[in-house]
């Protein structure tokens, strides 16, 4: 029912093998913390009658101060409540429930916004353990129109500690509008 794509890299992320590498996993089951996310989503397109993912994005271009790059189809920016400093979100600009609804100019597109992203992190973070996951749909929610497909990177600079695992409440030390111009600053 559930499709996931991620890359762990280093032994922060979670890593099992020495050389890069990403991994798909497909589960017969919906995680409960996938169907929470899926439940608020459909909340709130059924009272605002629109896409939160839609309606981030538009905001987040608007303010910009949380944007790190635009192309002719995606939008990266750092999350107004990110878990950690400098996670980022790249969606696509047209509306997409799942990942497998990609046309190749977008696709093309997709891994230039990747690369440019791991690129300025590598070069501004010096190389961070990360973590990449590909939030998609399950596979039988495939057309609907309160969830958007997403990229997540979570660089591991901090580690989790006990208030954050005993709340799920993250702090984070680092605003997001200093990260994303920070991260813009970062040449290419």
């Amino acid at each position: 029912d559930l499709v996931t794509i991620f890359r762990n890299h280093g032994v922060r992320a979670g890593t099992s093998l020495e050389h890069p590498h990403s991994q798909i996993i497909a589960t017969p089951l919906v995680p409960l913390r996938v169907r929470a996310q899926l439940e608020e989503t459909q909340r709130y397109s059924a009272n605002l009658g629109s896409c939160v993912f839609c309606d981030i994005m538009k905001e987040e271009k608007k303010d910009g101060r949380r944007l790190v790059l635009e192309t002719d189809y995606f939008v990266a920016f750092e999350p107004y409540a990110s878990r950690s400093p400098f996670e980022t979100w790249i969606l696509p600009k047209r509306h997409q429930s799942v990942f497998g609804a990609i046309h190749l100019n977008e696709l093309k597109d997709m891994a230039h916004s990747v690369r440019t992203i791991l690129g300025k992190m590598h070069r501004g973070l010096n190389n961070p353990d990360y973590n990449l996951i590909l939030q998609s749909a399950p596979t039988k929610e495939e057309d609907v129109d309160y969830y958007h497909w997403y990229i997540r990177i979570i660089p591991r600079l901090t580690t989790p500690a006990g208030f954050e695992m005993g709340t799920g409440i993250y702090i984070t030390t680092a605003y997001p509008e200093e990260t994303a111009d920070f991260l813009r600053k970062v040449k290419n």
